[in-house]
């Protein structure tokens, strides 16, 4: 699957004030166990589609690696909308956390784990360089480097907030 290279530089604009950043991966700790390995990786594949299909859980885009250790990278307009799509009984996430719960966890045949970052966005930076839109990018804003956002402190924003605090003390 190609995605259009977007030559020069680019960065993320998220439109918000935070942005919930959600890391969460599996991994075959026993390769072997390969039926309990697979009942769980096939779960995620189908949280993703209701995830597609439902934009009011929450979730603004994703990035996933797979390996033996399998990572999701995803971004969420806050925690609260990951939280509700936990618990939510109509998402299919609930009922597939509680089989593993059941059936997996103990066994160390498959580990799971996940973390979360709530992200001030001002505190947040990315560039992204003759790469397709991706990451945060790709979820918000994709936007060429310009004016005021050809540096790291730039993009932070914090050469303005350093101004203006030199201002303030003058």
């Amino acid at each position: 699957m190609t995605r259009e290279v977007f030559p020069g530089r680019y960065t993320a604009r998220p439109e918000q004030e935070t942005i919930t950043v959600f890391l969460i991966g599996m991994r075959a700790n026993r390769w072997w166990r390969f039926a309990r390995v697979q009942r769980v990786a096939r779960q995620m594949p189908k949280m993703l589609a209701h995830l597609a299909t439902h934009p009011e859980a929450g979730m603004l885009g994703f990035e996933s690696w797979v390996g033996r250790t399998t990572i999701l990278l995803s971004y969420w307009q806050s925690p609260e909308h990951l939280q509700r799509f936990a618990a939510d009984r109509e998402a299919p996430h609930l009922e597939p956390w509680r089989e593993f719960m059941r059936t997996a966890l103990g066994s160390g045949d498959v580990g799971v784990w996940h973390e979360t970052y709530q992200v001030p966005v001002a505190d947040a930076e990315s560039v992204y360089a003759d790469m397709p839109a991706f990451g945060l990018a790709k979820a918000t804003a994709h936007v060429p480097v310009g004016p005021g956002l050809n540096t790291a402190r730039q993009r932070l924003g914090r050469e303005k907030r350093e101004k203006r605090a030199a201002s303030a003390a003058a």
